[in-house]
């Protein structure tokens, strides 16, 4: 159940790369329990935005507050510890390692083992083909196999804000819609989730709360529903 306080507030979010301006001072609310998605165009600005939001590009204005607690110019292992945790495009598995060694790396900063043990049993609840392939090379998996595993390793850092760039990206339809369902399980038990995605149908039918993103600015937002019966909307990105 969403909760009506804003969890992540970013006011004026300003990114640029030299002279230019990928995100122009761009406000956002997350709320608690919810699903926010911010949909656009390849080269919007979404993945700036969730680069800044993580530490990992720097933010050239604006602020950002998580439960109060003000991120702007935290470094990004700070970042994580405080609960928000991303989950990058391209999944950025360590192929070289195995499936069970990428979701340990999950749990670095947290020592007990106990509880350890009880986040990489609900990964594998989640996502079964994890436990069944613990032992093989994270390379040798498929790329929907690989998304899961990378969903996973950021779960098994405990987030309370899961930041996921393109989840989608270069997978078959059947296995978009699993990763997509498995986004709506572990909301409904309560993680808060910010998606950014380009493929816009399975975005705004997922989330609660929406944006679109032009050329760095915020130009729609609303709910997943309205955003999803826009008339701009679907003429500029579901075919009319």
């Amino acid at each position: 159940m969403s909760d009506p306080r804003p969890v992540l507030q970013v006011q004026g979010l300003t990114v640029s790369y030299g002279k230019v301006e990928a995100v122009r001072g761009i406000d956002l609310e997350l709320r608690a329990g919810e699903i926010t998605t911010l949909v656009g165009a390849n080269g919007a600005g979404k993945s700036s935005t969730l680069l800044a939001l993580s530490g990992l590009v720097r933010k050239a204005g604006g602020r950002v507050l998580f439960d109060g607690q003000d991120l702007t110019h935290l470094a990004p292992h700070r970042i994580v510890a405080s609960g928000v945790v991303q989950v990058a495009e391209g999944r950025a598995i360590l192929s070289t390692l195995t499936v069970r060694e990428n979701l340990e790396l999950g749990a670095y900063t947290r020592r007990d083992r106990g509880e350890r043990a009880a986040d990489m049993a609900r990964v594998h609840e989640l996502f079964p083909v994890l436990a069944e392939r613990a032992d093989g090379l994270a390379g040798n998996l498929s790329g929907g196999e690989q998304q899961m595993l990378a969903i996973g390793r950021a779960l098994m850092a405990r987030p309370r804000l899961l930041l996921l760039d393109e989840p989608s990206m270069g997978l078959a339809p059947i296995i978009v819609q699993g990763i997509f369902r498995t986004l709506r399980e572990i909301n409904r038990a309560g993680l808060t989730i910010f998606l950014v995605e380009q493929n816009v149908r399975q975005a705004l039918k997922i989330a609660q709360r929406a944006y679109v993103i032009e050329t760095g600015r915020i130009v729609l937002q609303g709910s997943g529903r309205e955003l999803l019966d826009n008339p701009r909307v679907r003429q500029a990105y579901l075919g009319g």
